[in-house]
């Protein structure tokens, strides 16, 4: 249910109650599980200061204007000043029926290309110089499912991946390709890891007369065709892949650049060209960085800059996902969009932290270039995708991870995903036996009765909160609160399975109830795990 029109009205009733005060805006809060509620306001301790009453006397006065309003049935105050708002089931159960459409999925298709985007988000982009690990995993959960999420709210969002094909990483590879198919060591800031050997296997006879860059650019694009199944099969879509090659193509870094030199943000110092990241205007940096070195080579500073200017021009709003070792290069990013005119609003970078992968009790050390980490594909391979996408999302992207690789193998109600799950395969295997019955499961126009059991009145209560839950989503930019929901979710139909009859022959009303609530959890929690790119099977 969306609470957005409830919520203006709202703001309309108490703005003609206490006229002439700059109010906040009314906020709906789950309400504790022992009140009997939908949703819980503490607008009044909010407004007291401003009104300069106590929290309980605006409540009372709120709660009075509240009741009454379309769809509510009561609105009630509570100490120490919240309004707790109950609404009518005729208006909770018509927005069920709307989950149980089969063509309103709720995820709205993207805009024509040539529109500008609401929001870009850049995640991922591991240099195509190894598999992709474990933390590329996480990054790659957290962009695609703030992706879906950003989209079943209607905000026309895209996906980008950044390849980095160009510079000395990229000649490194080549360099340690080249030694391995002479079945030479590479050298000794190169890349050691066993994919290399692999790689070397794979280049043709004729590869005794290549260049080093030829070797390069052999081993990106195998490399590069590796992270595209891998996030392919991990369920992750990418709009683009931008190749950072074409930014000299397009002499992207060039009119960047000339862009910084006409806006007065450049000068010259020991034969380099700087940017002026401490000056007054911009400030974000701790100190200035280099443009174009005096070898007259970009810096990747330069060519990143150019990367978010052609982006700006393809979107409203860019958020990058950063691991935990960019931390340090956000000021400085901050400070380069907006000498080139950009408002800092419209840049945002969220830094998730490391995935610690325990195995049998021993931390699992990762490291690219040594070869010794645990790659993506491997993680997948060994606990399935679902495990692996549940688990990078159940937690906030500020937090490290500590994935419990025992855990996400069980089949059990220990193990979240699974425990998820369960419910929509119960629930399917429900419907199935009322077929056999020869019970119907049509729903249209059905009523809500009159009276309804406290373990039905508690799953109602949860799946009102399915489309505020996707909203505290993408205000956070962070999955967590779905994750969290559809386990809340899980527990709360569990009691209502253990309490409730669902197929109850002699009484055919409340038969019909149950099968409405199942369905509409069925399709929340099949919504709900789409949207963090995990399957809902109808057995288990």
């Amino acid at each position: 249910m969306k609470f957005d029109k409830f919520v203006e009205q709202a703001n309309q009733r108490i703005a003609v109650l206490f006229p002439g005060a700059a109010l906040p805006r009314v906020v709906c809060n789950v309400p504790p599980a022992h009140v009997r509620a939908h949703v819980s306001l503490p607008w009044a301790m909010h407004a007291a200061k401003i009104l300069r009453k106590p929290p309980l006397e605006i409540a009372k006065a709120a709660a009075q204007a509240l009741d009454g309003m379309e769809g509510v049935v009561s609105a009630q105050p509570m100490p120490p000043g919240y309004i707790n708002v109950e609404f009518k089931r005729e208006t909770l159960f018509g927005s069920f029926s709307l989950l149980l459409n089969p063509s309103s999925s709720g995820i709205t298709e993207t805009a024509a290309a040539a529109r500008k985007k609401d929001v870009l988000i850049d995640f991922v982009s591991a240099n195509p110089t190894g598999p992709l690990h474990m933390a590329s995993g996480r990054g790659a959960a957290l962009g695609d499912s703030l992706i879906r999420i950003f989209r079943a709210l209607g905000i026309d969002a895209a996906a980008e991946y950044y390849v980095n094909d160009f510079g000395n990483q990229v000649k490194l590879l080549g360099a340690s390709l080249k030694a391995r198919f002479e079945e030479k060591e590479p050298p000794e800031d190169g890349y050691q890891g066993d994919y290399v050997k692999d790689l070397a296997k794979e280049l043709p006879p004729a590869a005794s007369g290549w260049t080093e860059e030829q070797f390069s650019g052999f081993a990106v694009t195998r490399i590069l065709g590796m992270h595209q199944r891998d996030m392919r099969d991990f369920r992750v879509n990418f709009d683009r892949w931008f190749r950072e090659s074409e930014l000299h193509e397009r002499r992207l870094a060039a009119e960047t650049l000339e862009k910084l030199k006409k806006n007065g943000k450049t000068y010259e110092k020991d034969g380099a060209v700087w940017f002026a990241s401490t000056s007054e205007e911009t400030g974000e940096d701790d100190k200035d960085r280099v443009l174009v070195r005096k070898d007259g080579s970009n810096t990747y500073f330069l060519n990143d800059l150019a990367y978010h200017n052609d982006k700006l021009a393809r979107a409203e709003k860019l958020i990058n996902i950063f691991g935990a070792d960019h931390h340090g290069y956000v000021p400085r990013m901050k400070a380069g969009l907006a000498a080139m005119g950009f408002k800092s609003e419209n840049f945002v970078v969220i830094v998730h932290q490391m995935v610690l992968l325990n195995k049998g009790g021993v931390a699992v050390k990762m490291s690219k270039r040594s070869g010794e980490f645990i790659s993506l594909r491997e993680l997948m391979d060994d606990v399935g995708v679902d495990a692996c996408r549940f688990f990078f999302a159940s937690r906030t992207p500020d937090s490290h991870l500590n994935f419990d690789i025992e855990l996400a193998k069980k089949r059990s109600n220990e193990n979240p995903v699974f425990y998820a799950q369960y419910v929509h395969a119960r629930i399917n295997s429900i419907f199935r036996t009322a077929a056999e019955r020869g019970m119907k499961s049509e729903f249209s126009g059905i009523t809500p009765p009159a009276k309804l059991t406290p373990q039905e009145e508690a799953l109602i209560t949860k799946l009102v909160w399915f489309d505020e839950t996707l909203s505290h989503c993408a205000r956070d930019l962070s999955p967590h609160h779905l994750t969290a929901y559809l386990l809340e979710l899980a527990g709360v139909f569990h009691q209502f399975y253990d309490n409730c009859r669902v197929l109850d022959e002699a009484d055919p009303s409340a038969t019909q109830t149950r099968l409405f609530l199942c369905a509409a959890v069925a399709a929340v929690m099949r919504r709900g795990l789409d949207l963090i790119g995990v399957s809902a099977p109808d057995t288990m």
